[in-house]
């Protein structure tokens, strides 16, 4: 009876493992995002930047926004970001016109970024603007924003970047996995171009950057996980940077238009327009906590 018993067992599990379907690969996200990238068409997200050095690691920076699609990229964004920073962390700041700076600092930046032209809001912007003014126009501006600096160097709102992504990429049960260097992001991600506060040197172009994709049923992502050198942001080379964003919404009707005129401002309240000497503020203003 044992006999029959086990050689009953072993073929039921014998049945079973041969009924069980073999994992299938995702789908591919440049298929499915492609299908989504209609002008008036988008996606939101949310992000979080977590910096690792000297031991110890900590939330530097949290965004969130909405992209704008074209036919092959990004129209228009609207984004959020805030660094992990109160007035508090800073502790005593210079009575003075940077210390005003340094104090707006640990509040959240706003950025509409239509074609080519971004509206920055809030954060140091509200303590260098005209009286009645809550917007700063600049052309050629920061894609994400100052803070977007810090943000995610990949969008995959863009075709050619997440085609160029997923080249060699390693598909795992839940998406895909690879790394990419920051010269090929660079050279193919016009959005990582407009973000940056200058070009990276050539030891930077040279790091690589981890990645971790996460698709839905559909071949959408959901989820993206970059790691990588400091360098990469252009604070250092001593420490590691690892960005999470959240996708959600793809191919949701999106509509984003610049701030109505009367509130935009073309010139700080002194009459400077380049904010090339203001770029640095952010950081330094972190660094005060530390």
């Amino acid at each position: 009876m044992k006999r029959i018993l086990t050689g009953v067992a072993l073929a039921t599990t014998a049945a079973l493992v041969t009924a069980t379907p073999a994992m299938a690969a995702p789908k591919d996200p440049v298929v499915a995002v492609k299908k989504r990238m209609t002008p008036g068409k988008g996606v939101s997200f949310t992000e979080r930047t977590t910096v690792s050095q000297d031991g110890k690691r900590e939330v530097f920076l949290r965004r969130s926004g909405t992209l704008q699609f074209s036919k092959t990229g990004i129209a228009a964004s609207d984004i959020t970001g805030k660094l992990n920073i109160t007035s508090r962390d800073l502790g005593d700041v210079p009575d003075s016109e940077f210390g005003e700076i340094l104090k707006a600092v640990a509040k959240p930046e706003r950025t509409i970024r239509v074609g080519t032209t971004s509206y920055l809001s809030g954060n140091m912007w509200a303590t260098l603007l005209p009286e009645g003014k809550t917007w700063f126009k600049a052309p050629k501006g920061p894609a994400g924003g100052v803070t977007g600096t810090f943000g995610q160097p990949v969008n995959l709102g863009e075709y050619s970047t997440l085609k160029t992504l997923l080249k060699g990429a390693k598909a795992t049960s839940h998406g895909y996995t690879g790394t990419i260097k920051l010269g090929a992001l660079w050279k193919v991600s016009p959005w990582l171009r407009a973000g940056s506060l200058g070009a990276p040197n050539a030891k930077a172009l040279k790091s690589p950057i981890k990645w971790r994709l996460t698709v839905n049923a559909a071949g959408l992502p959901t989820r993206l996980v970059t790691t990588f050198s400091t360098l990469v942001n252009g604070t250092g080379d001593e420490g590691t940077v690892s960005v999470d964003t959240r996708y959600t919404g793809w191919g949701k009707a999106v509509s984003i238009k610049a701030p109505p005129a009367k509130d935009v401002a073309t010139s700080f309240e002194d009459g400077q327009d380049d904010i090339t000497s203001l770029t640095e503020i952010p950081l330094g203003a972190y660094a005060v906590t530390g």
